[in-house]
């Protein structure tokens, strides 16, 4: 792997916008391994002088992680302790974040002001010390160690994962088929710990496997294994990740006994006689709390020679049997109000009459569904998605749709009570399309990089943009469009693009505004904190007003500005108040 790392880091990008090969490692993994694109990698990496040994930061909101990350990239086979006692630094430096951020570098304080509103909202956090050799023995102990300390601390929960050569080249095998993985293992079942058997034609095995045996199962540290699964982690400050926890490092002889097992269903499934079990197309429908947190104590559990976990392995290559069952099995922990929504009459209601008006379109509800293929794309729209769409453009909070869990646990009431048309669900989507036409890596706006940087939330603050141009050119301040009429109103005039085009525009004259005012001592402008703030909502509508109101003065300005003023005129009757969502 450092053969392989040392020549893909020769290309232009890693050159030309990182100084050496430790960025450009640490770089190279965000690209790869995170899957973060140019402009986001530039924005992650806080290596430099005075970086409180943080070499990058990765604010995950679709998965609500924080990934705090030190590299070494070395061409010995051996690293000692000392990477490991940088991360410990850094986690014990993390804790009290107004400190650190007073004496840490520029990009270090930006990246900072993003971690505490993922901490405000209960994001887990997780240290990943990727190398391309291998710890000593002195260091795996030390690993050890500090493994225990994190995971038993009350007042900053957090776990740290080691990424050695041979981990790295799992993880980079896995990320190149991220979009569709599927998991081989091959598991060796002790003479006397299990059971096969057939029950209604489905081939099963029951079985005792050490609970160590469950570091070598790839894809629970990037989530892979738990496709089926309706909950990702849930953190190790989880009442019942504790329990776990503390089992083994307490009483880990009875872990078998205290433990429900886990529950594994593949496509495919071969037995051998030496029993060895080879298992294709693996995903683990309930047991996610319990191997993260294995994980999370990976060198105790490797100490571990007489403690057990039940495994069930069922061979179901169905898809809607094994979705029925994912569902059916998780009880351990308390499924949160946003995995259940799908079912949630209004969200039945919606889309059925989606579907009813859409024929050729399909609603997706369940996490992990996928649309029949007949259907036309174009018409197909996630329930996810929606709930982003809806309080960006009717409750005016562009600055929330970055969080699922704020969207389908503290604001569902309010954005679902309503009975809603599925034409605005469809102009919704056709607006947030275009949208998103202009947020690639063409970049066909001259869009700011700290903007492409910021995709999980800035592209809704474009759609926002585009619901204030109907608000700014109708002078209704505080009236919301119907978003069916403005989708008429700018189809019919022919300037979608151009709307798009402006509100574009407009959010990153907003941005870069916001960027030119003065800051207080000893503090530096973060985007990724602005853009979550309710400040930049107003500094997006004065961009647009202004922008309305500069026409008359540009070349061919007048004539333009009466132009829109035609095409984007609706009645009054066309907006409604904004709903609430704060």
């Amino acid at each position: 792997m450092y053969q392989k790392i040392l020549e893909e880091i020769k290309q232009d990008y890693y050159q030309q916008k990182f100084p050496n090969d430790g960025q450009r490692f640490v770089a190279w993994y965000l690209r790869n391994i995170h899957l973060r694109d140019m402009n986001e990698t530039l924005s992650d990496i806080t290596d430099g002088a005075n970086d409180k040994q943080i070499d990058a930061i990765v604010v995950d909101d679709d998965n609500n992680t924080i990934y705090v990350i030190q590299g070494k990239f070395i061409g010995e086979n051996t690293v000692d302790a000392e990477p490991l006692r940088e991360v410990l630094s850094s986690w014990m430096q993390l804790k009290d974040l107004v400190r650190l951020q007073e004496n840490c570098n520029d990009k270090l304080k930006r990246k900072l002001s993003e971690v505490a509103i993922g901490i405000d909202d209960d994001y887990d956090v997780v240290f990943e010390l990727i190398t391309t050799g291998s710890l000593t023995a002195g260091a795996q102990n030390d690993l050890a160690t500090f493994q225990a300390n994190i995971a038993e601390s009350d007042d900053f929960p957090a776990s740290i994962h080691l990424l050695d050569e041979g981990e790295l080249k799992v993880r980079y095998d896995m990320a190149l088929d991220r979009e569709n993985p599927s998991i081989k293992h091959s598991m060796n079942l002790e003479n006397g710990k299990y059971i096969r058997m057939e029950i209604g034609g489905t081939n099963v095995v029951i079985s005792a496997i050490p609970i160590k045996d469950c570091l070598k199962i790839p894809g629970v540290k990037d989530g892979t294994l738990f496709q089926k699964n309706v909950r990702q982690s849930l953190g190790l400050n989880n009442r019942v990740n504790k329990g776990i926890k503390s089992t083994i490092f307490h009483d880990s002889k009875d872990f078998f006994f205290y433990h429900n097992g886990i529950t594994a269903i593949c496509k495919k499934m071969e037995f051998e006689n030496n029993g060895t079990l080879h298992l294709r197309g693996l995903s683990v429908v309930n047991g996610c709390q319990s191997l993260n947190t294995i994980l999370s104590c990976s060198e105790k559990v490797k100490t571990l020679d007489n403690s057990y976990i039940m495994f069930r392995f069922y061979e179901i290559p169905e898809r809607d049997r094994s979705d029925k069952i994912s569902v059916s099995t998780n009880s351990q922990s308390a499924v949160k109000p946003r995995d259940l929504r799908s079912n949630d009459k209004r969200v039945l209601s919606l889309k059925k009459l989606y579907e009813q008006k859409y024929s050729k379109g399909y609603f997706i509800t369940k996490r992990g569904e996928e649309a029949p293929g007949d259907r036309n794309k174009s018409y197909v729209i996630d329930l996810v998605d929606l709930g982003k769409y809806m309080i960006s453009w009717h409750s005016q909070r562009p600055n929330i749709a970055y969080s699922e869990t704020k969207i389908f646990d503290k604001y569902f009431e309010q954005l679902f009570k309503r009975d809603y048309k599925p034409e605005n669900i469809y102009a919704l989507s056709y607006w947030m399309s275009e949208v998103w036409r202009k947020w690639t890596k063409e970049n066909p706006l001259s869009l700011n990089e700290s903007l492409l940087a910021m995709k999980a939330y800035a592209p809704y603050h474009h759609l926002y943009a585009i619901s204030l141009c109907f608000c700014v050119s109708n002078n209704m301040p505080e009236g919301v469009p119907n978003p069916v009429i403005t989708y008429e109103k700018a189809r019919n005039s022919n300037i979608i693009d151009q709307i798009v085009n402006m509100a574009g525009s407009c959010l990153n004259s907003a941005l870069e505004a916001a960027a030119n005012e003065p800051q207080p001592a000893n503090r530096v402008f973060s985007p990724q904190n602005w853009i979550k703030t309710k400040s930049c909502l107003a500094g997006i509508r004065a961009a647009i007003r202004q922008y309305f109101n500069m026409l008359p003065s540009m070349p061919g300005g007048a004539q333009l500005k009466q132009q829109l003023s035609t095409s984007l005129s609706m009645d009054t009757s066309n907006f409604e108040a904004r709903w609430a969502a704060d």
